[in-house]
């Protein structure tokens, strides 16, 4: 079992000590007795411990900034939800095929935000501009927040603050099953609790630091039973040899699992898996060993986001996938939703 995440370092920026949920944290991080630095700004962290790049890597994926959110403009976040809602940026898993590895580069770190009601306050703007529709939020684009919030409750408030509010929808995803904490929380049925899961292949090889398939079956378990509408992304489909197979048996398991009443507002996202040329030079720089296949002859070339192409499976390929796993889907969730494949 993965333990809760605690990290080995933590940097406090100054700015944040004039916000209540730094000036709660820091005290309980010296009470850990985790080591507390400070910092001009999350940019100015240089010399993190270790002797090579892996290990000042895995420093990095283990040490917290506690920061301010300067940007309170949010960006889309298509196909999932309308915006995404920046409270943690970073992530603790491992996970070999983690588009985030590009976008973060090399620092990893995890950064949590502490100006909680101005992000809040942002969030009302965006809804207000699209009433009477209502907004959906995305809070784990950036990040699996579930992973350090049993620290920093922040999503639990965040939760709770869209509970309340006429317009607002919150989504998040999360590989971690420590789950106790948010399972009190008064969402009023605002907030979709989502989980990513996948074969036991792909957990194994690829998801080092996450929570194991039963684990995140489990907390979804929970979930359902406090009320949450819940949601599952298959992501990313890989297609390993005996995927069929693993990808049945994953869905039969969840079947098996979850109360009869759970199944009925029930989502479904599937996300194959991609990766551009940077990625995977970063990739192979972080995980060498890694037994990711990354043969771009093997896949077909699309244009994405920001004009960077990225390498997905071939269409054959996406067909086989769409028909197998959504097969499976309809056949033991008849009720569910699958919401798109990418």
């Amino acid at each position: 079992m993965v333990r809760p995440f605690v990290p080995e370092l933590v940097y406090v920026e100054p700015r944040a000590m004039e916000y209540p949920l730094a000036k709660e944290l820091i005290p309980k991080f010296e009470n850990m007795g985790i080591e507390i630095r400070e910092t001009t700004s999350h940019n100015q962290i240089r010399n993190l411990p270790g002797d090579n790049h892996f290990q000042k890597y895995r420093t990095a994926k283990s040490t917290l900034v506690v920061g301010v959110r300067k940007t309170l403009k949010f960006d889309t976040s298509k196909p999932s939800a309308e915006y995404a809602i920046p409270f943690v940026t970073g992530c603790m898993g491992h996970c070999h095929y983690c588009y985030l590895q590009t976008t973060m580069g090399d620092k990893p770190y995890i950064r949590t935000y502490v100006n909680l009601d101005e992000i809040f306050e942002s969030a009302d703007q965006y809804m207000k501009e699209r009433a009477p529709e209502p907004t959906r939020f995305e809070a784990s684009c950036t990040s699996d927040i579930v992973g350090v919030d049993h620290l920093t409750h922040s999503l639990k408030r965040a939760i709770e603050y869209f509970g309340e509010s006429e317009h607002g929808k919150l989504r998040f995803v999360t590989k971690f099953a420590h789950v106790d904490h948010l399972l009190d929380a008064k969402h009023n049925g605002r907030t979709r609790f989502r989980f990513s899961i996948n074969s036991d292949y792909i957990i194994k090889y690829f998801e080092p630091g996450t929570s194991r398939l039963q684990e995140r079956i489990e907390a979804a378990v929970k979930v359902a039973e406090a009320g949450y509408p819940l949601g599952f992304i298959i992501a990313p489909i890989y297609l390993h040899e005996g995927w069929r197979e693993g990808y049945g048996e994953m869905l039969e398991k969840l079947e098996q699992a979850l109360p009869a009443f759970a199944k009925k507002d029930l989502t479904f996202e599937m996300i194959q898996h991609r990766f551009t040329k940077p990625a995977k030079r970063v990739i192979q720089k972080n995980y060498p060993m890694t037994k990711l296949e990354l043969d771009e002859s093997k896949r077909k070339w699309k244009w994405g986001r920001y004009g960077i192409g990225k390498y997905v499976y071939t269409n054959e390929e996406q067909e086989d996938i769409k028909d197998t796993i959504g097969g499976f889907i309809d056949n033991h969730f008849p009720d569910a939703r699958i919401e798109y494949f990418t």
